[in-house]
């Protein structure tokens, strides 16, 4: 076998490997969306909507015998009829938050959280599953001012965070000085990290939005926002490109 047939091959299989991993890489996060919603689907008909179907089954033969028991399971529960479930379960919730929205409602939801933290086992678990459903659904979220570049966790070693607040006032009334409370988001996963809170003094602002910062963060330090508005640039250019 002649050097340039196997250099020919060995680039050959370099670009189907760089091929594949690019079409992966512009795929998958479609596919693992799709995926996602296909399995809340799932979830809500198998666990939430059949018993809704089985119930207007049962709510249609108490108001009349005219049909048989058989063919109602068959359309209802079985059948095409299956996706009302869905909808049912859907339009539930939403009247649910509307009433907890209401004076009466929260004040009823407290109570009933009230007694449900005094049971043993569930005081222990139902509070930290509290905190991370509010975090992804609740209308409250993290509001950050500004990214800020600090030593942490230890000198000449820099970390970037986001900016959430001044501080507690009373270490700051003790240390007389000022203080910024930071939220410094990990890697691949910026929803996870740690609070600090660090002397205003010791911190660099960045001229970064907090798009960038998390870009930053997500992409291992890969993607900075130099590049990113390269790639921007590179983008517009093949989509004008494209239209002429």
């Amino acid at each position: 076998m002649r050097p340039g047939n196997t250099i020919g091959k060995m680039q050959a299989f370099k670009n189907f490997r760089s091929y594949f991993f690019r079409g992966m890489a512009a795929l998958l996060p479609t596919i693992l969306t799709i995926w996602i919603f296909v399995q809340c689907y799932i979830f809500i008909q198998d666990k939430v909507s059949i018993h809704i179907n089985r119930g207007i089954v049962e709510l249609i033969l108490l108001i009349t015998d005219n049909w048989e028991k058989e063919f109602l399971v068959g359309f209802w529960v079985d059948g095409p009829g299956r996706i009302t479930g869905f909808f049912v379960a859907i339009i539930g919730v939403c009247f649910i938050g509307a009433f907890l929205a209401s004076v009466m409602g929260r004040t009823l939801w407290h109570f009933m959280e009230k007694n449900l933290m005094r049971v043993p086992l569930v005081r222990k678990v139902y509070p930290y599953i509290k905190q991370v459903t509010d975090f992804f659904l609740a209308k409250k979220s993290l509001e950050f001012s500004k990214v800020v570049a600090f030593e942490y966790p230890r000198k000449e070693a820099w970390s970037v965070g986001l900016v959430t607040g001044h501080g507690l006032k009373k270490v700051a009334d003790k240390i007389q000085k000022d203080f910024f409370t930071v939220f410094v988001p990990t890697s691949p996963t910026p929803f996870t990290g740690y609070v600090i809170m660090v002397p205003r003094a010791e911190t660099i602002e960045l001229d970064m939005s907090i798009e960038e910062a998390l870009r930053f963060v997500i992409s291992a330090g890969v993607i900075t926002p130099a590049e990113h508005l390269a790639f921007e640039a590179s983008r517009k250019e093949r989509e004008e490109e494209t239209k002429s």
